[in-house]
């Protein structure tokens, strides 16, 4: 609540602007109104992820409103992490070297699945490797089940399998948000599956 009744609700504390807020509308159907949590904030991070969330905010309660970034004003995101194949590459864009984000995969009843791309998460030293790694498994066709419609697409020997985290599956089964964390070598291709959640 940033004003109230022709009033400037700014410099009042978060707790006062939300006591307005509540006594502004009427919280039924699709608006809701979310209550303070004062403590546990980690249990209840936890649950959050657990349930599926996207993440909490954590808001300093004593704080006037902010417009931008402020440190009383922090995001707390759920990230899921698995493993996937990779199964292509595609080129890179502007002063990118190496290659543009990974095609990645996981096994279904013995398919390689599309499970979309990551572009995020490497440093310069790792596109030079990967792209070394990549260009020794090069196949001319596609190793994946079902179509994958990106440009300037390359396929691999689905070997190499990689550690990301991602905020979300889509309903379209593509993983939202991906950053890669690492390359596994400890695990096999053909052990990677979609993990549940």
């Amino acid at each position: 609540m940033l004003f109230f009744d022709g009033s400037d609700a700014r410099p009042l504390p978060l707790r006062q602007r939300k006591r307005l807020l509540r006594e502004a509308f009427d919280f039924t159907g699709p608006l809701r109104f979310s209550s303070h949590r004062n403590g546990d904030g980690e249990k209840y991070y936890q649950l959050a992820c657990a349930r599926g969330w996207e993440g909490l905010i954590a808001k300093r309660a004593t704080a006037p409103y902010q417009g931008g970034r402020s440190k009383d004003w922090l995001k707390f995101k759920c990230v899921r992490e698995q493993e996937f194949v990779v199964g292509g590459f595609t080129e890179p864009n502007g002063s990118r070297m190496g290659f543009g984000a990974l095609l990645l995969g996981y096994y279904d009843h013995g398919s390689l699945r599309f499970a979309g791309k990551v572009g995020t998460g490497y440093d310069t030293a790792m596109l030079r490797h990967l792209r070394g790694r990549l260009d020794e498994l090069r196949v001319p066709a596609t190793p994946f089940a079902e179509p994958v419609r990106e440009r300037g697409t390359h396929w691999v020997r689905p070997e190499l399998v990689v550690q990301v985290t991602f905020a979300e599956w889509t309903g379209d089964g593509k993983l939202r948000h991906g950053r890669f964390t690492g390359i596994r070598d400890d695990k096999s291709a053909g052990e990677v599956v979609r993990e549940a959640g």
